[in-house]
């Protein structure tokens, strides 16, 4: 049948073709397009397995070393020979039992001191790292977003704080507070001390990087909005400016805990961090040091432990770096 068509009125238009099915386009979030990225870059998701392993390994520690029923503080001496003080057997003691070999002179089992050194040197920079976002994300929002005096204080504390001998301060604090202070002592005392200066000496890194990003996104469209709309300043900062920050933030993080890894061992080499016999990678080549000329076995272990542990979280730092900048690609 025609239709007729009165003058001056436009044709209909024709129904839209159904999408057939199974074709249906989806819309994909900045995240997943991110992660998306990130499963294509090899390198970065080997680096992130290996960091996945890691952190099973410090957490089942008891459990792996049970496999080969060993744990880092029972001694050995019988697989010392009494006259080279040396471990009997070649590589430093390997065995079935020992799969990693024992140390000089205790004869502890190596495998066990370096996965529960796991557990020590990442929970220290894990939660080092944790205090360090928390005040640098928080401090960098307000000073960002309000601008004025409070960011001049806050911008000037980030100056001093940077400028600050950390390690030359943690070496001196160390030494001043010695074996007990504020009810804590050895190790536990030790820990905190850790924790605490690393994370709080930190803050400044990626409080200059959340300035920086908040300063542009409270000029953005969608704050003005909220603006207008009546939210508070707490309500802008933490549901409209936090949310754009997860890729920059979750990007410094990965990159800051393999510091505060180092930062840790340092100290722990130079014998103010974790001592023995409490496990550590830093104590562990702090005490292989005297003996790596005669098995070099006892500072090649800890120190790959370091070296790896180290070079993955780099390289999944760099790989999500990639992913939500893709234009920063090299």
């Amino acid at each position: 049948m025609t239709t007729i068509l009165e003058p001056g009125s436009a044709p209909a238009a024709e129904p839209e073709a159904a999408a057939p099915p199974g074709e249906a386009i989806e819309g994909r979030s900045p995240g997943r397009i991110a992660l998306g990225r990130l499963k294509k870059d090899k390198v970065a998701m080997a680096g992130g397995v290996t960091v996945v392993l890691l952190i099973l390994t410090a957490i089942f520690a008891p459990q792996l070393c049970s496999l080969t029923g060993n744990d880092p503080y029972t001694t050995h001496t019988r697989l010392i020979d009494p006259n080279l003080q040396i471990p009997s057997g070649g590589f430093g003691g390997m065995s079935s039992r020992h799969i990693l070999g024992v140390d000089v002179p205790t004869g502890r089992d190596l495998f066990a001191r370096v996965v529960y050194g796991a557990r020590t040197s990442l929970g220290i920079a894990g939660l080092a790292t944790v205090i360090a976002i928390a005040i640098g994300v928080g401090l960098g929002m307000v000073a960002g977003y309000f601008g004025g005096l409070i960011d001049s204080v806050i911008s000037r504390t980030m100056d001093v704080m940077l400028a600050f001998p950390l390690f030359l301060f943690a070496i001196s604090l160390s030494g001043v507070l010695g074996y007990s202070a504020f009810g804590l002592t050895g190790n536990t005392l030790r820990i905190v001390l850790l924790i605490f200066i690393i994370g709080f000496f930190s803050w400044p890194y990626i409080g200059r990087i959340v300035r920086g990003q908040t300063l542009v996104l409270r000029e953005r469209e969608f704050v003005e909005a909220a603006r207008v709309l009546g939210a508070t300043p707490g309500r802008i900062i933490l549901r409209e400016i936090l949310p754009n920050l997860t890729a920059p933030i979750l990007v410094y993080a990965t990159l800051l805990i393999p510091s505060n890894i180092l930062f840790e061992a340092s100290l722990s080499y130079l014998g103010v961090g974790i001592r023995s016999p409490m496990p550590s990678w830093g104590e562990m080549v702090n005490e292989a040091i005297a003996l790596y000329q005669v098995d070099p076995e006892f500072l090649i272990v800890p120190g790959s432990a370091i070296f790896l542990t180290v070079l993955a979280f780099n390289l999944l730092g760099d790989g999500l770096r990639d992913a939500f900048d893709p234009k920063a690609s090299r």
